[in-house]
């Protein structure tokens, strides 16, 4: 506890490389969750030591399948009821995770804990340059609300 500032935690962390589960570094981190604010995200420090495999491979090989697509992607139901991933639309699961992240950061606060459920519905955006754009719904499950 930090007097009239919020709380401060302190984690040492294993991370996983998604891409090839043997691999982990190890991380710390320190976040703060500021007293009373519902409204911003906590201040989140990270040290990581090590490095994770670079993607920059798979990437490209991500960006060359979807720029090789007669029509823009669009899919549903991201796991399926079963929990299944195909394995060509991992990237685009991988991508929402990520940005799903980024949502669950600033929106969380000591309380809460979200993860990102289901794709309900991606949709590959058309662009006149070379870049990628997707339009997601994002499925995002609140777990203490779970606890009784």
């Amino acid at each position: 506890d930090i007097d009239d500032v919020g709380h401060k935690y302190y984690l040492e962390l294993e991370l996983e490389d998604v891409l090839d589960k043997d691999r982990t570094v190890n991380c710390t981190a320190e976040v703060l969750y500021h007293l009373g604010s519902k409204t911003s995200a906590p201040d989140v420090q990270v040290t990581v030591q090590g490095e994770l495999r670079s993607t920059e491979e798979a990437d490209q090989e991500f960006y060359n399948w979807i720029r090789s697509l007669e029509k823009e992607l669009v899919a549903e139901n991201i796991p399926d009821s079963h929990g299944n991933i195909p394995p060509e639309l991992e990237p685009i699961h991988l991508l929402a995770w990520v940005a799903s992240g980024f949502l669950i950061w600033q929106n969380s606060t000591e309380n809460t804990k979200f993860h990102l459920a289901q794709i309900k519905h991606v949709k590959q955006v058309k662009r006149s340059d070379e870049d990628l754009q997707f339009d997601y719904v994002l499925l995002l499950h609140e777990m203490v609300s779970q606890v009784i």
